[in-house]
């Protein structure tokens, strides 16, 4: 491999250069829908649905993202996103499923108006009627007008006589290691990300702030370091949630940078003590912040299958009770990969 470009239309290159093909998406379908349990701030357990848009790929071209596969490569056609939100409400209704909490990831961010139309915020608004709180994902830098556009039509629900619904905004942070931020291409600071998350502030909106378990260009030795540093912006950055996601290869880039030793897939080892050493670190911190290990895919991270389910479940117990469960025994691996 060529040294990894230092300037961002060279990385930006770099990136795309070694995807995989991308499939074909149609614009009118969500990828799919997910409910599942989660903790709130109030301690209580809610049900969460999960809803995977489809729309027009991110601006930025990360290091690290996996998610350019699930979008299209043209704006998002007006109407679109509400026409996917519909038929997921229709979905949940055949399900029997009523979730007091909805996620609305569309593999970008939801304030880019190339991805999500702000022409359509209203009619998004409307279908989002009777959920308590509605989060969706963000770039940082895209926290703004169009913030305030969307919780101004959440707000109609208040001049009809209903309490409009709490929105929470997922920001990725990835690391507070200043450097490995600016080598993922994300172009964003850890400063750059605290205004952000002021601005949320002042708006009224909540955060929750997506970190990475291994990212790239991140010392081998100084991970966990750098992941309690992480937490800490997060705190300071008003957090309520925290979300740990493992660092995925497959998107090209990150086997480039493994052949040189800028990158190591976690294993499931790694998204464990992280998980266990984040909630440690949040108590005193008030019982409203929540850490969540990301579960998705976790099959791929552990190499013994035999104590997967029950690392799994330990995991998910985790997530659900805030607090460190003791670690699986598993004669095979000991628990240890």
């Amino acid at each position: 491999m060529k040294a990894y470009p230092t300037g961002a239309a060279a990385r930006d290159r770099f990136v795309v250069e070694r995807r995989p093909p991308r499939e074909v998406h149609d614009p009118w379908r969500a990828q799919g829908l997910h409910v599942e349990d989660e903790r709130i701030a109030d301690g209580t357990i809610a049900r969460t649905a999960t809803v995977f848009l489809t729309g027009r790929e991110c601006p930025w071209r990360c290091v690290m993202c996996d998610l350019w596969q699930y979008t299209i490569d043209r704006d998002t056609p007006p109407g679109a996103i509400p026409a996917q939100l519909a038929a997921v409400r229709a979905e949940l209704d055949a399900l029997g499923e009523r979730p007091s909490q909805i996620k609305l990831y569309n593999a970008g961010s939801f304030f880019d108006s190339r991805a999500v139309p702000e022409a359509d915020y209203h009619a998004v608004a409307d279908g989002l009627a009777n959920f308590d709180r509605i989060v969706v994902e963000s770039h940082p830098s895209l926290v703004g007008p169009r913030t305030r556009h969307f919780l101004d039509a959440l707000g109609a629900y208040r001049r009809s006589g209903r309490r409009p619904p709490v929105l929470e905004v997922a920001m990725g942070l990835e690391t507070a290691h200043a450097a490995a931020l600016d080598q993922i291409n994300k172009r964003l600071t850890v400063d750059g990300f605290v205004r952000a998350a002021g601005r949320l502030r002042q708006y009224g909106a909540a955060l929750r702030v997506f970190l990475l378990v291994s990212p790239p260009f991140v010392p081998r030795d100084e991970q966990d370091t750098w992941m309690l540093h992480s937490v800490d912006v997060a705190i300071a950055s008003g957090a309520t949630a925290i979300s740990l996601i493992p660092t995925r290869a497959g998107n090209g880039a990150l086997e480039a940078l493994a052949t040189e030793g800028l990158f190591i897939e976690p294993t499931l080892a790694d998204l464990e003590r992280s998980t266990a050493a984040a909630l440690e670190h949040i108590r005193g911190h008030g019982s409203s912040l929540r850490v969540f290990a990301d579960l998705w895919n976790l099959d791929r991270f552990a190499s013994c299958l035999h104590c997967l389910d029950a690392r799994r479940a330990r995991l998910t117990k985790m997530n659900l009770e805030q607090r460190v469960h003791p670690p699986v025994a598993c004669a095979h691996c000991g628990g240890a990969s």
